[in-house]
C-alpha cells in the first residue's frame, strides 16, 4: 500500500498541470445548472486523453457524462460537478470539486486492474438548482456502484475529518397567487392585490423562525409582484425553500410553511397554487470507514482533523446518493478564506494558489482512500455487497 501510495501521488504530479487549467478554465467560464457545456466538455475532454471512455448525456441530461475505466467487481463513482451560481460565478467552488475527482481519476487510472475496480467519474450538472445527481440516480446513473466520493470547499478553519458530519434535506418551491387587475387609483376596491399576499406570506414565515428549532432554514424571495404602480398586481410568484437535517423535520417544517401561504391567500381573496422546483435533497450521509481512510490520508498533509462538530446549514443532492450507496463528502478548507460560500469574496478564493493547492491535496486523499477501500478485505466484501440495486432497494423500502 506504501508503494501505491507513493505511485498515485506521482500520478496527481504528473497530471498538476493538465487538471490546474481545466479547474481555471471551469472558475473562468461560470456556467449555470444544466448549461455547463463548455464545462462538461472540457472535464470529458481530459478523462479521455487519460484513458477512459466517455458516454456523453448520462441519464438524458445533456452536460452530464459518465468516464469509465476497469471492469473489476468493485465500482466506485468519483462525482465531477461544475455548475455555478447566479451572478456570482464559482462562489462555492466547483472548479475544485470537478479538479479533485478529474485528478483522483486520472492519477487512479493506471491501477484499475490491480485494485480490482470499475472506476467511473460521472459528470454531475445542477448541484446548485435542479437536482442532477437525483436525477442521475432514478436514471441508473449509479446501478451496480459501490463507493460514491467527491470533495467540497469551505471557508478556512473547518476540519478535514468528515465522520459526523452532515447536510440537511431541502426543498425548493414556487407559490404563485392571483387576484384581480384594476386601476389602483380609478377603481381599487375592485381589485385583489396579489402583491399583498405575497407580502403577508414573507411577515408570516418571518415570525415563524422565531418559533423553528436553531438548525431548520427557510429562504424566500419574490420573484414577481406587479408591473406598474398604476395596476392592481393580479399575479405574485414567490419562491421559496425549507431545509432541516432529518427528512421528518423537513417535511413536518414544510407544512408549517406551506400554511403561511394559504393564510396570505385566504386573508387577501387571491387564489394560490404551490409546485416543487425541484427534486427533494435528502440528508447526507457519510461513511464512516471511507471518512477513516480519508482523515488518515489528510493527517499526513498536516491538516486539521480533529472531530467534526457537523455542519450548521447546505444541502447537497449528493445526500440522495448517500441514502443508498456509501458515501464521502469531505469538506476543502481553503487557506486564507474568511468569507462564507456563496459570496463574491469566496469566488476569488476558489482561484488561488491556496485552493488549488488543497484541490490537489484532497484528489490525493481520494486516491488513497478508494485504494484503501479497495484493497481491505472486509472492506471491499462489504462495499461490492452494498452495490446500488434499485429494484432491491425498492423492495427494501416497500418492506
Amino acid at each position: 500500500m506504501a508503494s501505491l501510495r507513493i505511485a498515485l501521488a506521482e500520478g496527481i504530479e504528473e497530471w498538476k498541470p493538465r487538471v490546474q487549467t481545466l479547474a481555471h478554465e471551469i472558475h473562468t467560464n461560470p456556467e449555470l445548472a444544466f448549461e455547463e457545456v463548455r464545462s462538461s466538455k472540457a472535464a470529458a475532454a481530459l478523462l479521455a486523453e487519460g484513458g477512459f471512455e466517455i458516454a456523453p448525456g448520462t441519464g438524458g441530461l445533456p452536460t452530464a457524462f459518465t468516464a469509465t475505466a476497469g471492469r473489476g467487481e468493485l465500482k466506485v463513482a468519483l462525482c465531477v460537478e461544475y455548475d455555478a451560481l447566479p451572478n456570482i460565478g464559482h462562489a462555492c467552488g466547483h472548479n475544485l470539486v470537478a479538479g479533485a475527482s478529474v485528478a483522483a481519476a486520472l492519477a487512479l487510472r493506471p491501477y484499475v486492474d490491480e485494485l480490482g475496480i470499475e472506476l467511473k467519474a460521472i459528470g454531475t450538472p445542477a448541484e446548485e438548482s435542479g437536482g442532477g445527481k437525483a436525477l442521475l440516480l432514478e436514471r441508473g446513473a449509479f446501478d451496480g456502484v459501490s463507493l460514491a466520493l467527491m470533495v467540497h470547499p469551505v471557508q478556512d478553519g473547518m476540519t478535514y475529518n468528515p465522520a459526523g458530519s452532515s447536510a440537511q434535506a431541502m426543498g425548493r418551491y414556487r407559490a404563485t397567487f392571483v387576484g384581480r387587475a384594476s386601476h389602483a387609483a380609478a377603481a381599487p376596491h375592485l381589485g385583489i392585490n396579489a402583491a399583498d399576499a405575497a407580502v403577508l406570506s414573507q411577515v408570516a414565515v418571518g415570525l415563524l423562525r422565531q418559533q423553528v428549532p436553531g438548525d431548520h432554514r427557510i429562504a424566500l424571495y419574490v420573484a414577481e409582484a406587479g408591473i406598474a404602480t398604476n395596476i392592481i398586481p393580479e399575479r405574485a410568484v414567490v419562491e421559496f425553500e425549507c431545509r432541516a437535517f432529518t427528512l421528518g423535520d423537513y417535511e413536518a417544517l414544510l407544512e408549517r410553511v406551506l400554511a403561511c401561504f394559504e393564510g396570505a391567500a385566504l386573508s387577501t381573496g387571491t387564489t394560490l397554487s404551490i409546485e416543487a422546483t425541484e427534486p427533494v435533497y435528502q440528508p447526507l450521509m457519510q461513511n464512516n470507514a471511507l471518512a477513516a481512510h480519508w482523515t488518515e490520508a489528510m493527517r499526513t498533509f498536516g491538516k486539521d482533523t480533529t472531530c467534526s462538530a457537523g455542519m450548521s446549514g447546505g444541502s447537497t443532492d449528493m445526500g440522495n446518493v448517500s441514502q443508498v450507496i456509501p458515501t464521502l463528502h469531505p469538506w476543502l478548507s481553503i487557506p486564507g478564506a474568511n468569507v462564507p460560500i456563496h459570496s463574491h469574496g469566496f469566488a476569488a478564493f476558489a482561484d488561488t494558489p491556496e485552493a488549488y493547492s488543497v484541490m490537489f491535496e484532497a484528489a490525493t486523499a481520494l486516491a488513497w482512500t478508494i485504494a484503501g477501500a479497495a484493497t481491505t478485505p472486509s472492506e471491499r466484501e462489504h462495499f461490492i455487497k452494498s452495490a446500488y440495486n434499485p429494484h432491491a432497494s425498492n423492495r427494501k423500502k416497500q418492506s
